[in-house]
Formats: C-alpha cells, sequence, structure tokens
C-alpha cells in the first residue's frame, strides 16, 4: 500500500533537509580536497613518467626521477616551471662544486668535511638573504653538494659520473614535472593572482572605510594586519607570474605601483583615525568627510573616479584654507588632516585603477592622480648577521656530525651525514624548525614502513611495468594529497622521499633488508641529530627575533632622520614586510600583540615624518631651519642605539617640536609652511608613543 501510494502520489510525508547538491559541491573543504587529488593524480603521473623515461634510457638511479618531480610540483603550473627552473640552476651549481671539492680534499677527511659544510653554510646563507622563492636554487646548491658528496668520497674517481648522472636524474624529473602540470589541466596562477589583488582591494577599502568610521581598535588592528600579510603572499605570487602559462599577464611596473599604495595606506589610516579622535573642532570636516565616506563604501568604477577627484580637490582647498589662518585655534589640525584625506582618497583612486588594469590586461589611459610616486614594489628585510649565524649554526651541526662519522668509520655515515646536510639546509629558513623536522621524520616513518612492505612484501610479485604503476599509486597518491595541503607538506616529503629509495626503485628488483634497515637507521639518526643541532645552534626565540626587528627599525629611523636610509616608498614597504615577519612570531611570543605591531607602525610613522622634515628643510630660513635640524638630530641620537625613546628624551622633542610648529605656522613664507605637515605627522606619532607608555605619559 505505501508503495503504491508513493508510485502514485510522490512522497506524502514531511521532506528530509537534505543540502542542495550545488551547495555541497562549492563547500570549501570538498573543493580544497578535489584539488588536492587532482594535484596528487598529476604529480604521481609525472613521476611516474620520469621513471619509465629512466628505465628506457638506462639511468642508474631512476628513483631520484620520481623524487625530483614530487619536489618540484607545485599547485600552480606557473609556480612548477619557476621551481623546476632554479632547482635545475641549483643542482648544476652544486654538483660543479662537489666535483671541484671532493677530489681536491679527499686526502683530508675533515678539511673535506670542513669544507663541504662550508658550502651548505655559504648557500643556506645566500638564501636567507634572498627571501624570494629563488631562494630555492640556493639551497638546492647546498644540498646537492651534500647528497653527492658525502656518499661519493668513497669513490672519488667516480665523483663527476655520479654529479652527471644525478643532473640528468633531476633534469627528467623537472621536465616531466613542468610537462605534466602545463599540459594536463593546468591550473593557471594568473587566475589566482586577479583574485587576491581583488581581495586586497576590498580589503583596502574596509581599512580606509574602518579608519573614517572611528571603528574600534582591535577592528582596525585586524584590518592592518590583513593587509599586510596579502602583501607579503601578493609577492609570492608575483613571483612565479613570468612562468605562468596565462597569455595576458599584469605588468611589472603595475604591480609594483600598487603594492607601494596599498603599503601606503597602512600608517595612512592610523594618521587619519588618530588625528579624527583628536580632533577640537569635529564639524570643520564633516562635509568632507561624509562625502568621502559615502565614496569608499560605494563600488569601485570608473564612474566614480570623477568624484574621487572632486573629493581630492575639496580636501586640498580645505587644508589651504586651513594654513591660511595657521594661529586660529584648531586650523593647524584640521588642514594636516585635510592633507591625509586628500591622499587616501588619491590613493584609494591609484588602486582601483590599477586593479582594472590588472584585471583587463589593459593599460589605463588615464594618468593616476600620484603618477609620479616611484614604483619600488616589495623591499625584503635582509639581516645578514642573523643569516650568518644561521648558516654558522647549519655548518657546525654538519662538520659535528662528520667528525663522529670519521671517528666511529661507520659504514653508513656518508648516506647518513648526506641526509644531515640536507635536513639543516632544507629546514634553516625558520626559527624554529625543529617541528617541522618531527613532521619529516614522522612522515618518513610511514615511508620506511611503506618502503619495507613494498620492498619484500608486494613487489617481488610485480612482473610489469603497469603492474607496478597499480601498486605504487595508493602510497604516491596519498603523499601527493598530504602535499598539496602546507599544513602536512612536511610529513608528505618524508613518504615521498623515502619510499623512491628505500623501495628500491632501480632498473631491476634487487631487494635487500639488511641495507634498508641500515639505511632506514642512518635516515632517522640523521634527521633526528638534524633536529637537535638545530635546536641547540639555528634556533632564534621569538621574542629575540621580534626585539631584533623592533630595534633594527628605531636605527633605521635614526638613519632616515640623518638624511640616509631607503627613499619613501621602499621604506614604507619595508616596515611592512618587518610587520608580515612580526605577525607569526607573536603566537609564541610573550610581548603584547597590540603593542607591539603598534609599535611598529609608529616607527613607520616617525620614519615617514623625519624624512619629510628633512625634505623640507632647504626651503626654511633662519632660526626655523637650524631648530629644524636640532630637532632631527636629538631624534637621531636618541634613536640611533636602537633603544626606544625614554620619558625625558621624549618630552624634550616634544617640546621642541612644539614651538618649532608655532615658529612655522606664524612665519608667511611658503618654505616655513611647508614644514607643518611632517612637524605635525611627528608629534603625533611620538604622542601615541607616550600614550602607550604610562612613564612617558606621566
Amino acid at each position: 500500500m505505501g508503495l503504491w501510494l508513493f508510485y502514485t502520489h510522490g512522497w506524502v510525508g514531511p521532506r528530509p533537509a537534505l543540502p542542495a547538491l550545488g551547495k555541497l559541491l562549492r563547500a570549501p573543504a570538498l573543493r580544497a580536497d578535489a584539488d588536492a587529488l587532482l594535484f596528487s593524480a598529476k604529480t604521481f603521473a609525472a613521476a611516474i613518467l620520469a621513471y619509465y623515461i629512466a628505465l628506457r634510457i638506462g639511468l642508474s638511479r631512476p628513483s631520484w626521477a620520481i623524487i625530483t618531480a614530487y619536489l618540484v610540483s607545485q599547485t600552480s603550473a606557473g609556480a612548477s616551471l619557476s621551481r623546476g627552473v632554479y632547482r635545475l640552476a641549483g643542482t648544476l651549481v652544486g654538483a660543479a662544486a662537489t666535483v671541484a671539492i671532493i677530489p681536491t680534499f679527499v686526502g683530508e677527511p675533515i678539511v673535506c668535511s670542513l669544507v663541504l659544510a662550508g658550502w651548505i653554510g655559504f648557500c643556506l646563507f645566500l638564501s636567507l638573504l634572498d627571501r624570494t622563492p629563488r631562494a630555492y636554487a640556493f639551497v638546492l646548491s647546498g644540498y646537492t653538494a651534500s647528497l653527492i658528496g658525502f656518499p661519493g668520497v668513497a669513490e672519488p674517481q667516480a665523483i663527476f659520473d655520479t654529479a652527471l648522472l644525478r643532473v640528468q636524474e633531476i633534469g627528467l624529473g623537472i621536465l616531466c614535472a613542468v610537462l605534466i602540470h602545463r599540459v594536463v589541466m593546468p591550473r593557471p596562477m594568473t587566475g589566482q593572482f586577479v583574485g587576491k589583488v581583488a581581495t586586497m582591494l576590498r580589503d583596502a577599502r574596509r581599512l580606509a572605510g574602518d579608519a573614517l568610521s572611528g571603528a574600534s581598535g582591535v577592528r582596525q588592528r585586524a584590518d592592518r594586519h590583513r593587509l599586510a600579510l596579502d602583501l607579503l603572499a601578493l609577492n609570492g605570487l608575483a613571483t612565479h607570474l613570468p612562468y605562468d602559462p596565462a597569455t595576458a599577464k599584469p605588468r611589472r611596473e603595475t604591480l609594483r605601483r600598487l603594492h607601494d599604495r596599498l603599503a601606503r595606506l597602512l600608517p595612512l589610516a592610523t594618521e587619519i583615525e588618530e588625528r579624527l579622535a583628536a580632533m577640537n573642532d569635529p564639524e570643520a570636516l564633516s562635509d568632507l568627510l561624509r562625502d568621502i565616506g559615502h565614496w569608499i563604501d560605494a563600488a569601485a568604477s570608473p564612474d566614480a573616479d570623477a568624484t574621487a577627484l572632486l573629493l581630492i580637490d575639496r580636501a586640498y582647498r580645505a587644508r589651504k584654507a586651513a594654513y591660511v589662518e595657521p594661529g586660529r585655534g584648531g586650523n593647524l589640525p584640521t588642514g594636516n588632516l585635510a592633507g591625509h584625506l586628500a591622499e587616501l582618497v588619491g590613493l584609494l583612486h591609484d588602486c582601483d585603477r590599477l586593479g582594472r588594469e590588472i584585471t583587463s590586461g589593459r593599460a589605463a589611459r588615464d594618468r593616476a592622480r600620484f603618477g609620479d610616486m616611484a614604483a619600488t614594489g616589495y623591499v625584503h628585510h635582509r639581516d645578514p648577521v642573523m643569516a650568518a649565524r644561521v648558516a654558522a649554526g647549519a655548518a657546525t651541526g654538519i662538520l659535528a656530525g662528520c667528525l663522529l662519522w670519521i671517528w666511529s668509520a661507520w659504514a653508513d655515515g656518508g648516506l647518513a651525514v648526506s641526509v644531515l646536510g640536507v635536513t639543516c639546509a632544507l629546514f634553516g629558513n625558520v626559527d624554529a624548525p625543529a617541528p617541522n623536522v618531527r613532521k619529516y621524520m614522522l612522515g618518513s616513518l610511514y615511508g620506511v614502513v611503506l618502503s619495507l612492505a613494498y620492498s619484500f612484501i608486494i613487489l617481488p610479485r610485480v612482473t610489469d611495468f603497469p603492474t607496478l604503476v597499480a601498486v605504487l599509486a595508493p602510497a604516491f597518491l596519498w603523499g601527493g594529497s598530504l602535499q598539496a595541503r602546507p599544513a602536512t607538506a612536511y610529513m608528505a616529503l618524508g613518504i615521498t622521499l623515502t619510499i623512491p629509495i628505500l623501495s628500491g626503485l632501480g632498473a631491476r628488483y634487487a631487494g635487500d633488508f639488511a641495507e634498508a634497515l641500515n639505511s632506514s637507521v642512518a635516515l632517522f639518526v640523521a634527521t633526528g641529530f638534524g633536529a637537535a643541532s638545530m635546536s641547540l645552534l639555528q634556533t632564534m626565540p621569538a621574542d629575540t627575533a621580534i626585539e631584533r626587528l623592533l630595534r633594527l627599525s628605531r636605527r633605521d629611523v635614526a638613519r632616515r632622520a640623518l638624511g640616509r636610509g631607503p627613499a619613501e616608498a621602499g621604506w614604507t614597504s619595508l616596515m611592512v614586510d618587518r610587520t608580515a615577519l612580526i605577525l607569526p612570531r607573536l603566537a609564541a611570543s610573550k610581548r603584547s600583540r597590540a603593542d607591539t605591531l603598534d609599535e611598529m607602525v609608529r616607527q613607520l610613522r616617525t620614519g615617514h615624518a623625519a624624512a619629510g622634515l628633512r625634505r623640507a628643510l632647504g626651503a626654511a630660513r633662519g632660526a626655523i631651519d637650524d631648530q629644524a635640524r636640532q630637532v632631527l638630530g636629538k631624534l637621531a641620537g636618541a634613536l640611533a642605539t636602537g633603544c626606544d625613546l625614554n620619558a625625558a628624551a621624549a618630552a624634550e622633542l616634544d617640546q621642541r617640536i612644539e614651538t618649532l610648529t608655532l615658529l612655522a605656522a606664524n612665519d608667511p613664507s611658503e618654505g616655513s609652511l611647508r614644514l607643518l605637515d611632517p612637524l605635525l605627522d611627528l608629534r603625533q606619532a611620538l604622542a601615541s608613543a607616550a600614550a602607550s607608555d604610562p612613564e612617558r605619559a606621566a
């Protein structure tokens, strides 16, 4: 009866709450899983293709072609090609260095160990200074020498042939990985990049809107931090764009200009927020603020450009009117705020214009409002002292492993030390490498178990290549899917590097349980020793790293006060990069997140104002010029050691700036009026620092 009712009338009871199929398929988790599986399948296909070709042409170690295919493969076609180019360049340099080192010093084991360890440390030093995806080439130069050199001391006469074979195997793996990821369902990076730009432009408008509306300090900080991390991520994506298969790519000059404007918005939003909070006459610019807020909330479009230009002109007129009568109460802060509002609208207008140029792929016909601004692009913080410390720690750890090998005469010591060199080079680019090494060791444990199962249970029963592919697929597809997820990438590295070598994927089956067991022991001893040595010699506490960044920033402010240091756009970009470096370290720090990041913004603003005052000095005359130079000298002297301003120095500077501001405001000359904006900016930046320090505030 029930079946008959269902057949004739359909379902007559309550409908079950089933999710819509379209909504389910668009779920982010499912999309991420699908992307990971597709990446894994393509990478496995590249590895098998490289393995097959290596077998056909008779390479002696085809397993390295498989490993290279996994190491080179990235989630986008452009990143895979760029990583392949960097890996090939690093392999060639590392192989050439090994061929030069081993025959020369093989008769002196300690000297040979010292030279190889020094080479690996030097390559790590260069990679830490580069801080772009190109750093991978320097890392490869170091650990290629480790992989070829330390095992090769047993047969120094064959080192050239070994290096040549390694280059051929790696070149084959790179070729297959790039080919598959570029031809089979390629995933261009340009679309991802354009989407990231659109997100950043929305974040920039949100930051500006929150500054004008007086949003909470927590929300403002979140906006600034999001934009700083976005700029770092965008720079990483932009490095791979020249290698992307997309035909229409954003111009490098356009990307640099967009970055410079977005970076300038970070301190500018804080300037506006503080000026609005401290205004004595909130009605002075109320109409202008309301209209700018409406323009920011409206969707960016070419039609809004004319409105933006009108708002900029209105803001400049308000600034000029306020500075005509600077002695009148409240006019100086009002004029200063109006100037910042004009800059804010101009920067957002330029960002909209550049965003349309990136999206359309065509250069805009209209001229940018701030078209004369130098296109600097992203500036990376580079610290040679810390890079040398980490590199020396890596070289010392590797040398210690070599001495233990020489002392113990361990038969598998060459393999162990080569793995140690790879560990120190590959994981040495972070403050605390030990957690990543532990993830790698966990993946290696899975890899060893799977390798032993393959070597002595599964592979002896395999008689043809299609069957071999079928039995290898589960393990490699699993490892590839883990590699596509950042949280498990290091564990995947342990799996995909271990299985090809320990399983003995050569031209013919040659399972040797004793050799496999000894190699496994050497692998875990080396990675464990590497984790211990890096914890002792290459680890930097988060608080120490943050404090060093703050001290370097204060010293750079002192240099800018003296007329040295990077140009304006370069200074802003450098401080944004330092802020992006501090953000992840705060999770492991005892410092206050809000206070630390606020201080970075204050140092950025102080350096900006000090350099602006320095540039305006030539237009001032007599006592005003002398007093301005004294203010800059006092500021530079107080910050030259890297320590923050104490209460006495801050109070003296504030008094000097106040006196100088009144002198400049009452001087009718154009040169003196040019000092007003940097003086007001400098005093406000120092005042915000005092507000966060109870001792200074008292």
